[in-house]
């Protein structure tokens, strides 16, 4: 039996991935999707990324009345399906990109491939504290610019002490009654320009030498927070009706180390103007290479992005 080779396989769904198969098959390319699901060392991570553990979703051209974020996926991915892609609701556990076509082995199945788009996203990182998990959707975020707006004139929390921590707290200024950061030092390692902004915000207040313990709250959600100071140990109750966790996200590019280039803290780097790799025939989107929007509308928009230049290089190719 000869050997499959597809002309575009897609690791990685969400946004960009799905947006990427959707392109990928209308220009008749028959993509396969390898969508993902649970993994060993991010058991949260699933099939439709980052959106499947978020309610509601306001912020998508086009609803609205507003969406669930596993609805929104599930809508891109029967779009892709409709459109003729092959999807596979599993994890790629290896690949080979140095000899072509590429090698592509699923946790149940392998291909070869003309074309890789990769879209396996980031993953946030977690204080892993008590009550964490049993409050994210209800009080618990790791991004205010998608759920900032549900805490109109309310108090909340901001967790970390980098740019990140620091765009967070200011961006919820615009819409809370008071930001108090939390950081584990005292002293922050933001930008000089991002601490002097926080700073000079009378909405934002600071806690220094302190961690999150536990995240408390009821059955409406969350109502504050175990705050312990890390240099006497005191601990103390903190009301607040949102905890945003900014300490920083993790692309997951664990499958292309030392293969494609990467910058200093893992995201896939891609040529200006483009999704494309270091590697011809190999293009990145979404998260995995986006370290700075990382919303889902400008995602989706790197997927169609790569679906394009993959097909683009098919053709330069001869086999498009």
């Amino acid at each position: 039996m000869a050997e499959r080779i597809n002309k575009v396989t897609i690791i990685g769904s969400g946004p960009a991935g799905y947006t990427a198969a959707i392109y990928a098959a209308r220009a008749n390319l028959a993509p396969v999707v390898f969508a993902g699901g649970p993994a060993e060392d991010d058991p949260q991570r699933v099939p439709g990324g980052q959106l499947m553990i978020t309610n509601d979703v306001e912020n998508y051209p086009g609803f609205p009345e507003s969406i669930t974020g596993p609805e929104l996926m599930e809508r891109f991915k029967k779009q892709a399906e409709r459109f003729g892609a092959e999807i596979y609701m599993e994890n790629v556990v290896n690949v080979d990109l140095k000899r072509r076509p590429f090698y592509v082995q699923g946790e149940s199945r392998e291909c070869r491939s003309e074309t890789v788009i990769i879209a396996t996203g980031a993953s946030a990182q977690w204080l892993n504290v008590k009550g964490e998990d049993q409050y994210k959707n209800r009080g618990v975020s790791a991004c205010a610019t998608c759920d900032g707006f549900f805490f109109k004139n309310q108090d909340v929390l901001v967790v970390g002490g980098g740019d990140t921590a620091m765009e967070e707290a200011t961006f919820l200024t615009k819409l809370v009654r008071q930001v108090v950061l939390v950081h584990r030092r005292d002293k922050l390692r933001a930008s000089k320009i991002m601490q002097e902004r926080a700073f000079k915000n009378p909405k934002i207040q600071f806690i220094w030498d302190s961690v999150v313990e536990e995240v408390v709250g009821d059955q409406n959600g969350m109502t504050g927070a175990l705050i312990k100071n890390v240099k006497s140990g005191a601990v103390h109750h903190l009301p607040a009706t949102g905890l945003f966790v900014a300490i920083g996200h993790r692309p997951n590019t664990q499958l292309f180390e030392g293969v494609l280039k990467m910058n200093a803290i893992g995201y896939l780097e891609t040529l200006p103007d483009s999704t494309k790799t270091n590697i011809p025939g190999v293009f990145a989107c979404g998260d995995v290479q986006d370290h700075y929007y990382r919303q889902a509308v400008t995602a989706a928009g790197t997927g169609c992005m790569a679906a394009m230049d993959a097909e683009r290089w098919l053709t330069e190719q001869g086999k498009g």
